[in-house]
């Protein structure tokens, strides 16, 4: 596939996945190197309710939105929740180099709208799902109706990232062994039961499934040169000028990305006049501390 190796975990490492019975889809999307990759994702909801895109980040999966599903099909929304590639059940480029940012918004936006042609789109972006969400978002403005960015950023390098974040992108690059449910985890405020942690687990058989979340704190803007950069000080500087209603739905409790919260609100023209709800007692993964709770606010944000 165009020197890009790809993995795909077996089907039976997603047997007994705790509160999450939904069936298995796939769509495929090209690769600039040559080939296909397939993408997993789930969806709730009515086929012709209002598009709700839920995008996770680093190192979950589309299990994280598993309280949020019901919530939004039962406001009768569709619901679609992709597994960023290198995650989850998508497929697994074997290579940390074969990950970089700009890969990583063309595999989504392939998804969401060579393969599946999305339209009025809410965007619900979390963590990673955010950094990429966002720039889909100022890329291709007329696909969406509106944005909820929870705990997440749009980072440029211009500022300095948070101590917290720095000491997270060292642990994953010295680990031998990454746990990806311990660092999951590591971002709730709830402790996750067993089968929970194994859920996160589950898309990783061993090491070399783990390019994707070894890969990505290395991706983050974090320095003014990043490759990275640049497109997103222009994704800044359109996402603040789009009337697109944008909502801020941040936790109290997020070390990495709190200090975004009061920037969005401030820099979106589309937030402006909003009610921006602070989810209390929720850490960083506040999917998993307040799923249900988060999914009320996007549903009444959809709903008007």
């Amino acid at each position: 596939m165009g020197g890009v190796r790809l993995l795909r975990t077996p089907d039976d490492r997603f047997t007994d996945l705790p509160d999450f019975p939904y069936e298995p889809r796939y769509a495929e999307v090209a690769d600039a190197q040559g080939g296909r990759i397939r993408v997993g994702y789930v969806e709730a909801g009515p086929a012709d309710g209002p598009v709700v895109l839920l995008l996770h980040g680093e190192p979950s999966w589309s299990f994280l939105y598993r309280k949020m599903l019901p919530v939004l099909a039962a406001a009768g929304l569709r619901a679609i929740a992709p597994d960023l590639v290198g995650f989850g059940r998508s497929d697994k480029p074997a290579a940390v180099t074969d990950h970089s940012y700009a890969r990583h918004v063309e595999w989504m936006r392939g998804f969401a709208f060579d393969a599946l042609d999305l339209r009025d789109v809410t965007l619900v972006g979390q963590d990673w799902g955010g950094l990429i969400g966002l720039r889909m978002v100022a890329e291709h403005p007329s696909r969406f109706a509106r944005v909820v960015a929870s705990n997440t950023g749009l980072p440029t390098g211009d500022v300095d990232m948070p101590a917290e974040w720095h000491a997270f992108r060292e642990a994953v690059s010295k680990a031998p062994v990454l746990d990806v449910g311990r660092f999951v985890q590591s971002g709730c405020s709830s402790n996750l039961p067993a089968s929970v942690r194994a859920a996160y687990d589950a898309p990783f058989p061993n090491e070399t499934y783990k390019a994707g979340p070894r890969a990505m704190p290395s991706l983050v803007p974090y320095r003014p040169d990043d490759p990275a950069s640049e497109a997103n000080r222009a994704a800044w500087k359109t996402l603040s000028e789009l009337e697109l209603p944008f909502l801020v739905a941040f936790s109290d409790g997020d070390p990495i990305t709190g200090g975004m919260g009061p920037i969005l609100r401030r820099s979106m023209r589309g937030a402006s006049g909003l009610d921006h709800p602070v989810i209390a007692g929720a850490g960083h993964f506040l999917q998993e501390d307040a799923g249900e709770e988060l999914a009320e606010h996007v549903a009444r944000f959809v709903r008007g």
